[in-house]
């Protein structure tokens, strides 16, 4: 549990005083009997902190440790100078200031500085250090220049406009070039503008722009033959049937099949099917098309032994079951964030595990050996057709150009989170009765106009609102376009979600995700007018910072996808994960969605794939997007 100690309950508060300390060898918190409330270990980090890679190295330290040195352990929130570097700078005066940044986060985790991940805070804190723009004698500490953060942003979630509030030595009128001459291309200050004293960029954001990136494909339908393709059929007909035996046991008590109000809900609710085939009717026959003029031909031109094995594995996804050995689609953004980079060696597996066709569940486990059947020549054969066929599916999703009727049907579903509503099914950690899980969207649109991008083409989805809530956008993305791809009627299921029932709904791939600007016009107002203090606005660096977009965001987006096939991968995963987790995305089948926690049924585990990593972030309120 978030704020414990994972082999007790000591509570501490998360500080970076782990940090100051280096030099001086002294440890908060602790005394002759051991560790209290506030603890700091030998290595000057609290008690509660996880290792990376699972490993607990305090519990190791600790048992078998007394009398040891240990020394120090780099750390990102620390940047060590001599006493007679810090001696010989001199003091420069500080000016409490707002720092306008974009950034593209690939390769980072996340915004938020941190001990031992790279962040983009961690790099800028760095670079402010370089350029002489935080002394040497606070280069142990951010908390001694006040840093804060507007919004802070996921794995790698990229801001084309970001602020940052803290205390800087600005005299320098070059202080911006020396700060970028210190940073990555990926990572750029578009400006410092001095601030009232008081002034948190956190707490003076009216509001913030988000925009979400995702190729128009993901609004096909699953195919037929998938797990959800079938669901669809087969729960929209069970609605149909079970809405047509309660209109008949009304009409015999005289009810006539209509409420109170004169609602006719009973006669809506008997059109389920038809409703999802009207709703798909611009996409009605693209997947038997595609079997037909592109699969067809390559099961022809196969042996009959091999296209019977072929066929056996080609929806063998149907059969994907719970176990946690399947690899998620973290390993997915891995890659992805590994081909940003130009380094695509090594990524190919990690894409292919994650994406990887199991057997059918009729046939037995092979653990990755041939079955009797299948001869090695055979399994050559097979896995080469395989890839053909998945390769002729991915050609059919990129050459597919959107129709302004499935537009709407997606604008249709974005357009029921306008307004205030309890969004605790979209984070983490947020029960229903939380206060803080309600959240104002002011608006949800995507772009009309489609953009084309080589052989793909992108829509652009973007977000308005106060706040957001640990993956709240890419969940309501996510949400948005399963409602949209399965022709199920969106009020009703999003309407379903704000309430009391807890549902699984999974992040949308994070690397489309990017902070298009944070809002300011309260401060804006009382700063010129009290204060004849600038007004923090991105619209003076537009020119630059649609430059940047193009280059190191979009431009990063367009290859990964590109390269890795991440949204693909995504829906594959969804499409064939064989549960009833997501099975409020199909029509009439929400009730049928299983509950991870409290559910109906037999409890299942989430396999990896799918899981929220962060189900344990100590704020989940923080988590922009």
């Amino acid at each position: 549990m978030a704020g414990e100690d994972e082999g007790g309950s000591s509570k501490h508060s998360h500080n970076y005083r782990g940090a100051n300390k280096h030099r001086s060898g002294k440890h908060g918190g602790n005394d002759k009997n051991g560790p209290k409330n506030g603890a700091w270990q030998r290595d000057n980090r609290p008690l509660k902190r996880r290792r990376l890679g699972g490993g607990d190295r305090n519990a190791e330290q600790q048992d078998g440790s007394a009398g040891q040195t240990f020394e120090p352990r780099p750390s990102n929130m620390s940047i060590p100078f001599s006493a007679e570097e810090i001696a010989a700078e001199g003091r420069r005066p500080k000016r409490k200031v707002a720092v306008l940044i974009g950034y593209a986060g690939t390769g980072y985790h996340g915004m938020q500085i941190n001990h031992d991940e790279k962040t983009i805070e961690g790099d800028l804190f760095a670079a402010f250090v370089a350029a002489g723009a935080i002394a040497k004698a606070n280069a142990d500490d951010p908390k001694k220049s006040s840093l804060v953060r507007c919004a802070r942003t996921d794995k790698g979630v990229h801001a084309a406009g970001n602020v940052i509030s803290l205390k800087l030595i600005v005299e320098d009128e070059d202080v911006v070039d020396k700060i970028n001459a210190a940073l990555p291309e990926q990572i750029r200050v578009w400006g410092i503008q001095r601030t009232i004293n008081s002034f948190s960029c956190y707490q003076a954001c009216d509001s913030r722009w988000y925009e979400y990136l995702l190729p128009s494909y993901a609004l096909l339908p699953p195919h037929p033959e998938s797990f959800l393709g079938k669901e669809m059929v087969s729960w929209a007909n069970k609605a149909d049937s079970e809405a047509a035996v309660d209109s008949g046991d009304q009409n015999l008590n005289g009810q006539g099949g209509e409420c109170a109000d004169g609602d006719k809900s009973e006669k809506k609710e008997a059109n389920v099917y038809t409703g999802m085939t009207d709703r798909l009717a611009d996409v009605q026959g693209f997947w038997e098309k595609v079997d037909r003029e592109s699969v067809a031909p390559i099961l022809q031109a196969l042996t009959p032994e091999v296209r019977r094995l072929v066929l056996g594995q080609l929806h063998s996804g149907d059969d994907l079951a719970t176990s946690a050995s399947h690899k998620g689609l973290d390993n997915v953004e891995q890659a992805a964030a590994a081909a940003a980079t130009g380094t695509t060696e090594g990524t190919t597996e990690a894409m292919n595990e994650a994406t990887t066709q199991g057997p059918p569940s009729d046939e037995p486990a092979t653990n990755g050996c041939p079955l009797p059947s299948q001869q090695p020549s055979h399994k050559m054969a097979v896995d080469q057709a395989l890839r053909d066929i998945k390769a002729a599916y991915l050609a059919a999703k990129r050459a597919y150009r959107i129709t302004p009727a499935r537009l709407q049907q997606l604008q249709n579903a974005l357009s029921q989170y306008e307004g205030t509503h309890n969004f605790h099914n979209y984070t983490v950690q947020k029960s229903f009765h939380d206060a803080s899980a309600k959240r104002h969207i002011k608006s949800f649109v995507v772009n009309p106009e489609p953009i084309q991008i080589r052989d793909t083409q992108w829509l652009s989805l973007k977000v308005h609102g106060q706040s957001f809530m640990m993956h709240q956008i890419r969940k309501m993305v996510a949400m948005a376009v399963m409602l949209t791809r399965c022709g199920t009627d969106p009020g009703p299921a999003m309407e379903l979600s704000y309430g009391s029932r807890r549902i699984s709904i999974p992040r949308a791939p994070g690397f489309g995700l990017l902070l298009e600007r944070p809002v300011f016009d309260s401060y804006n107002s009382k700063a010129q007018a009290s204060h004849n203090k600038e007004s923090l606005d991105f619209e003076r660096y537009e020119k630059e910072l649609q430059a940047f977009k193009d280059c190191q965001i979009y431009g990063r987006i367009w290859d990964v996808e590109e390269t890795q096939n991440v949204f693909h991968a995504f829906f594959h995963q969804l499409d064939n994960f064989r549960t009833s987790y997501y099975l409020w995305a199909v029509p009439g089948g929400y009730k049928a969605a299983f509950e991870r926690f409290g559910g109906l049924g037999s409890k299942v585990e989430m396999p990896a794939m799918l899981e929220d990593p962060d189900e344990d972030a100590a704020n989940p309120d923080e988590g922009e997007g």
